[in-house]
């Protein structure tokens, strides 16, 4: 079984693709994380964003892993857990910059399916219900408002102990969001056969409960 979840920055994806996939005994795939690890080695070893060669390069060369911690998922990128460092406005920037080079996104997308090929998987990203996996058996696009976003994107960096503004993170989003849409290679859209789900206006658990519900009566139907 496949499940696929996609919809824009801070939607909350993958906070609730994490609690589905535990309710539902499903793997979860953070594919998002794979495109923050290539921009944080992009500004660790001060690449361009605009060096897409370099990038597509370095990504080929990138060791990227899910593993299972004490502490839930981690992300490791050639062998060191980079889990804590990923989360950054700035990072959250370099991702989406990287996630727009072909070469790179074929790259992951290869090990996204690799992994979705031999287990019962809950996958969420931009793309994942038009490119990654185009024949998943639920397909959900996930939104809310701008405005709803960027106010859980800043509780959350300021409950992390980052510094900044809500009006900071709203004109990022809402830059993300514009490049995200209007990428070249796999934009961000619905699957024409995806469920639009809008989340503005609800808390994390309510959000996470009408999405179980709704995966749950497509499973059992």
């Amino acid at each position: 079984m496949q499940i696929a979840i996609d919809g824009p920055a801070g939607a909350g994806k993958s906070t609730i693709s994490k609690f589905v996939a535990s309710e539902m005994g499903y793997l979860y795939i953070d594919t998002g994380a794979m495109y923050r690890a290539i921009g944080y080695k992009a500004l660790e070893n001060n690449i361009s964003l605009d060096e897409s060669e370099k990038i597509d390069a370095m990504a080929k060369e990138s060791e990227i892993e899910l593993k299972i911690t004490d502490h839930g998922q981690s992300i490791y990128l050639d062998g060191k857990d980079v889990t804590g460092k990923i989360r950054t406005p700035e990072v959250s920037m370099a991702a989406s910059k990287v996630s727009a080079i072909g070469g790179v996104r074929r790259s992951l997308v290869e090990l996204q399916r690799k992994i979705a090929g031999s287990n019962n998987v809950i996958m969420d990203g931009r793309d994942i219900g038009t490119v990654v996996l185009p024949d998943a058996e639920i397909k959900i696009f996930l939104t809310a408002s701008a405005e709803d976003r960027a106010m859980r994107r800043y509780l959350e960096l300021k409950e992390k102990g980052t510094e900044t503004s809500y009006q900071a993170v709203l004109e990022d989003m809402q830059k993300r969001d514009y490049q995200d849409s209007h990428r070249a290679e796999s934009p961000l859209k619905a699957a024409d056969d995806a469920t639009i789900i809008d989340t503005s206006g609800q808390t994390l658990g309510e959000s996470v409960q009408l999405i179980v519900d709704f995966i749950k009566s497509r499973v059992q139907a």
